[in-house]
């Protein structure tokens, strides 16, 4: 390359510097940022439940947000090829990450080895987002439709080599974290139908029977302990405790896991004493935003991939229109607030892609057959995949997510890496003022 192409082009580079870096300087933190992951969801998740509830893509109003991108979800070491992946149909069917190694990589910025719970590599605890928003006066919480110290909500909150001892990371997110809201599964008292039963379950999910007890008696100071679909709804509106923790009365998921099988979308009656997810994200919604500093929350659609894992479509569309229904409500709570979007950041997308779903013949994408009717779908797999998944984000800050533009996929467009999440809100937090103490 001769001197002046040499010249140009280091200008070039410079001025693209300069412009992001003011962009991410000049950038106000927003007050309230709400993170949605739909576990297991990929591009063809959304597009068959798109079908199944409205007839034709694009009509949820999320998916009009004005930044949409696809996202990485490799784990350390890994990578995303976007050529191979074109060219063999096979190739993402390895080198996948699991819930809690990716929910580490977008809740701390750093990816991690499968199965870790909040620490790199090495071993080392890093700080999550959820942390950071507390030390600046932030309430914060962690809502999910499978048990409450599964791999995603554990992964924005806890430290642990195994995201299978349930029991310690159920300990340090009760006892140890500063979060004002916990809700979920894993009710020890009851089965995956909801009932109650006679001989309680493993009190792993929720601590220990020693932690569940105090919760139960009133005894633990720290938390109000609700359980009933009622109790729940009574907190979708009015005045609220300051920290609730929320255990629905369902074992494993909030529906998912119910016995009879399915092989059309709410052909089995849904377990009816549970909440849906849309009603914990009102709830939840409430609950924060009495902080006058703003809030953190995740909020997690987790038995998209338990159904995915099993290949069951009617179960994964049941999951999916739950998860639209709390998106909406997200959507509509933002735009009823005075100062509206300019307040808020909203973030959707998913931890990994779970179950390789194609349409017919390894077709790349499921087949409308019109509203009320299930897609034609294939599965491939019974576990994840390293596929590209979906990025949504509109609000305050939403547009730095496209100055991390990684390179562009021949099918799913310009993609962003999942530690991107943490990596921007971590510098839009920057600029939040900590509270006088």
């Amino acid at each position: 390359m001769n001197t002046t192409k040499h010249n140009i082009l280091r200008t070039f580079l410079f001025v693209i510097l300069f412009i992001t870096s003011f962009a991410f300087a000049s950038q106000d933190c927003p007050k309230n940022i709400i993170i949605m992951i739909i576990d297991g969801a990929g591009f063809n998740h959304i597009a068959a439940a798109d079908y199944y509830i409205c007839g034709k893509k694009g009509e949820k109003a999320f998916e009009k947000f004005p930044v949409k991108l696809a996202m990485t979800t490799y784990l350390a070491g890994g990578s995303y090829q976007p050529q191979k992946a074109a060219a063999d149909f096979n190739y993402v069917s390895t080198g996948y990450t699991d819930s809690a190694a990716a929910a580490t990589a977008m809740s701390t910025g750093k990816k991690t080895f499968k199965g870790a719970i909040g620490i790199d590599i090495e071993g080392t605890k890093l700080e999550h987002l959820i942390q950071k928003c507390e030390k600046l006066g932030m309430a914060t919480g962690v809502v999910t439709t499978v048990q409450i110290s599964h791999g995603t909500p554990a992964g924005f909150v806890a430290h642990n080599k195994s995201r299978d001892n349930f029991e310690q990371i159920a300990q340090e997110m009760i006892n140890d974290s500063g979060l004002e809201v916990i809700f979920g599964c894993g009710n020890p008292l009851f089965d995956n139908n909801a009932e109650k039963i006679d001989t309680p379950k493993e009190f792993k999910y929720v601590g220990s029977k020693k932690i569940w007890d105090s919760l139960v008696t009133g005894t633990n100071s720290k938390w109000t302990l609700i359980q009933s679909r009622q109790e729940f709804l009574n907190l979708a509106d009015g005045k609220t405790p300051e920290k609730v923790l929320g255990v629905a009365q369902a074992f494993a998921t909030l529906q998912r896991a119910r016995s009879t099988s399915s092989v059309l979308p709410f052909d089995v009656p849904l377990n009816q004493n549970v909440p849906t997810l849309a009603e914990m994200t009102k709830a939840a919604l409430n609950i924060l935003d009495d902080d006058p500093d703003g809030f953190f929350v995740m909020f997690e659609a987790g038995a998209v991939d338990w159904a995915s894992h099993g290949n069951n479509s009617a179960r994964m569309i049941e999951e999916m229109v739950d998860c639209f229904d709390a998106i909406d409500v997200i959507v509509d709570w933002i735009q009823l607030q005075k100062g509206s979007w300019e307040n808020n950041l909203f973030i959707i997308t998913a931890d990994h892609e779970c179950g390789y779903l194609t349409g017919p013949d390894k077709s790349r994408f499921v087949v409308n057959n019109g509203k009320g009717k299930l897609p034609d779908m294939e599965w491939h797999s019974k576990n994840h995949t390293n596929l590209l998944v979906p990025f949504y984000a509109k609000g305050n800050g939403a547009k730095l997510f496209t100055e991390c533009l990684k390179d562009k996929d021949q099918i799913f467009g310009a993609y962003i890496d999942n530690t991107d999440i943490a990596k921007v809100i971590f510098t839009l937090l920057e600029k939040k003022v900590v509270p006088a103490k």
